[in-house]
């Protein structure tokens, strides 16, 4: 009898346990790291009104905190210097307005990047997005699943794939020099940089509105119609309503993906086009830790007020999600007439973009680590498998941490993703609590969370007069494992709320404890997703840049890391050859847990 009670009291109080257990570890491994990142910023020294007040940070804006009250007086002067003039240009009349220059600053230009790369991204996703909503053809599941590799594919190797196509003897430079125009410098621009963050954010804006598209109701739009409306009235007064909060919210996300963006912009812009999340890196590199917890601060405020107002719009999508009939979809390649061969011919011009922003830099990619089509050789593969003994990046080494930290993510991101998950599939204030926690450190940059580590946990920390340590490896795979547990609960929640109460109801009447039911009746229902989310925690490991640049050391690093050693320093030389290499094998890793998620099921949504 004794030992039965004792196991009926694990069995009530795991569930609990295992929740105080999680957020015991997040409170070590994110919160409290990420505190002393603010605590920094607002301590005495007090670096981020330092920060706001100088213009090379807040450009034109540093005077509303350096000197409101002039604010007012300083815009009209700006706005009384400003002159229009209006001429002629031919025959035609042309209207020029000269005005004073305003610097944006570092924080304004990121903005504006991020401005500029989420109008791309939008562009590029929305066709993608109708064509998947309103038509069938074969292979439209396989694309669809597709959307979700911006998620898993690291972005890092986005960089590989856009230096081995638009490099100086990349794919696009060797073409334009067999036309006989001559090679462009397209790396180290704005251009390059707002393409690349559409070719990792359009995805993400095609999902989210291909699946507000797909629930349009039929019977409104069948309504309008038989009004006398026409179908671009019908499409602008009833489709467009219903799919601009799918837009605003896809494009918000952009923004903050955008503005957070640290490897794209680190190697395709350098300090030349540095944004917040780039300077905030160089000042950790330079021991300016003060700035760099300020920039940390602000940008973390902005992203979180931004993640508050997608989570309020993803709250009441769930709630309105009722929905009508859909409306069923065409067949792409039907029958032929004027509109559908307008939209085909449409079609094949979105194809060709597609080819060159998507396609193209992964083809490039594999092709420069096999030397090209003109030049073929395994030399950097077997750079890959050798230990180069004058070189300070050991490929092996970086292979062989990579997986381990890999492994070690996995073993902390799963549990908790699962209990998080869990209590978020219950609802009510359990709910609102579990997706707050969910969401913070998705809103929270990998380079902030690396260096809240960096000052806490890896530099040590005094508790009850004892100096509390964690080695290099011990925090890089925290910081992994925060990186990935979110995408657990995003696969595993929507499954356990879609259980039948009533399964579960039927356990707990037997006798069955909170923890027992969860264990033997819902898990074995969900697996799916829970397989769904490891593989989406293990590839986010393998691929994981922010943090690990920072934790890393000449000893201790991974794939990315290496990639970038690769890439800057050239250690093997001036070809991109060995960083194309190490990308083919993250790319290889990336489809491998994509087919993972895609055959068991995965329902992650963004």
């Amino acid at each position: 009898m004794r030992r039965q009670s004792g196991v009926s009291v694990v069995d009530r109080y795991a569930v609990p346990a295992a929740g105080v257990a999680t957020l015991a570890v997040l409170a070590v491994v994110f919160y409290y790291p990420v505190g002393t990142v603010f605590a920094a910023a607002l301590g005495p020294d007090n670096p981020v009104v330092a920060v706001l007040t100088s213009e090379f940070y807040m450009g034109a804006a540093h005077g509303v905190f350096a000197h409101p009250l002039s604010v007012p007086g300083d815009v009209a002067a700006w706005a009384h210097a400003t002159d229009v003039r209006v001429g002629w240009s031919g025959w035609l009349p042309a209207i020029t307005v000269v005005h004073p220059g305003v610097s944006l600053g570092l924080v304004g230009f990121t903005a504006y990047q991020a401005v500029l790369s989420t109008v791309a991204s939008v562009a590029l996703g929305l066709p993608g997005a109708y064509v998947l909503a309103r038509f069938e053809f074969p292979g439209r599941r396989t694309l669809r699943s597709l959307t979700i590799l911006p998620f898993v594919l690291p972005s890092i190797m986005v960089v590989v794939g856009f230096v081995a196509t638009f490099g100086q003897h990349g794919t696009v430079n060797d073409a334009l020099a067999a036309l006989g125009v001559g090679r462009v410098q397209f790396l180290y621009t704005l251009q390059i940089v707002v393409v690349a963050h559409a070719f990792y954010n359009a995805p993400l804006v095609t999902r989210m509105v291909a699946s507000a598209w797909e629930t349009v109701d039929a019977s409104a739009v069948e309504t309008a119609r038989s009004l006398g409306a026409s179908p671009l009235r019908a499409f602008r007064d009833v489709v467009v309503p219903q799919l601009v909060p799918a837009i605003a919210a896809s494009a918000l996300l952009t923004f903050v993906f955008t503005f957070m963006s640290f490897p794209i912009v680190l190697a395709l812009g350098g300090l030349k086009l540095a944004t917040v999340e780039v300077w905030l890196y160089a000042r950790i590199q330079q021991f300016d830790y003060g700035t760099a917890a300020a920039l940390a601060t602000l940008e973390t405020g902005l992203s979180l007020a931004l993640m508050y107002v997608y989570l309020r719009y993803e709250g009441r999508q769930s709630a309105a999600s009722a929905g009508g009939r859909s409306r069923p979809r065409k067949r792409l390649l039907g029958a032929s007439g004027g509109r559908e061969w307008a939209l085909r011919l449409a079609g094949v011009g979105y194809a060709v973009v597609v080819a060159v922003v998507f396609v193209a830099p992964v083809v490039s990619m594999v092709a420069a680590s096999v030397g090209g089509v003109t030049d073929p050789t395994l030399r950097w593969w077997r750079f890959l498998g050798t230990r180069q003994a004058s070189g300070r990046t050991q490929p092996a080494t970086a292979v062989w941490y990579s997986i381990v930290f890999g492994v070690g993510a996995l073993a902390v991101a799963l549990p908790m993703g699962v209990v998080v998950g869990a209590f978020s599939a219950r609802g009510g204030r359990g709910r609102r609590l579990a997706d707050a926690a969910l969401m913070a450190p998705v809103a929270v940059s990998g380079v902030v969370v690396g260096f809240g580590l960096l000052q806490s946990l890896a530099f040590g920390v005094d508790i009850a007069g004892t100096r509390v340590q964690l080695v290099g490896p011990l925090v890089v795979v925290c910081a992994h494992a925060i990186a990935g547990y979110p995408f657990v609960v995003r696969n595993v929640a929507p499954m356990l709320a879609a259980v039948d109460s009533r399964v579960v109801e039927s356990a707990r009447a037997l006798g069955a404890s909170r923890g027992r039911a969860l264990w033997d009746v819902e898990l074995p229902l969900v697996w799916p997703g829970v397989v769904a989310g490891a593989a989406f925690a293990f590839a986010i490991s393998i691929g994981e840049f922010d943090s690990t640049v920072i934790l890393a050391n000449e000893s201790v690093y991974t794939m990315p890391v290496a990639l970038k050693r690769f890439l800057i320093d050239r250690t093997a030389g001036p070809s991109t050859g060995p960083a194309a290499a190490m990308g083919t094998v993250l790319l290889v890793v990336t489809a491998a847990s994509f087919v993972v998620i895609d055959r068991v099921g995965g329902r992650y949504q963004p």
